[in-house]
């Protein structure tokens, strides 16, 4: 049964199903758009509006709990002071997950994820 297990292992163990996470955020809040696939895409969207929603407190706390999760400063400095304001008056929903088609090489279904911008 699998109750109360969420979450995709995505053939990883559980430190590097993190540091993927991590490094993802991290691309996604530099760039505003990555090009992953649909899993991976899926796994990461909830990751993301988790730290969005943190960082629109704007407080110590969560600064602190920010820098938990990014490791670059340049990244935690962008994402409190850029890109949280933007999504105030948004009750979540924060990216957008399109649908690209299969891979060629090994046949996998691509997509984007993006922050939405208003």
């Amino acid at each position: 049964m699998r109750h109360l297990s969420s979450g995709r292992k995505l053939n990883r163990n559980s430190s590097s199903r993190i540091a993927l996470a991590r490094a993802q955020a991290t691309a996604l809040f530099r760039h505003g758009r990555i090009k992953t696939t649909i899993t991976k895409a899926k796994n990461l969207q909830p990751y993301v509006e988790k730290l969005i929603t943190t960082a629109r407190g704007g407080d110590l706390h969560a600064r602190r709990l920010i820098a938990r999760e990014v490791h670059d400063r340049d990244i935690q400095r962008k994402l409190m002071d850029d890109i949280a304001p933007r999504y105030l008056q948004r009750p979540g929903g924060y990216t957008r997950i399109y649908r690209l088609g299969t891979r060629r090489g090994d046949g996998v279904q691509e997509a984007f994820i993006e922050l939405i911008t208003d």
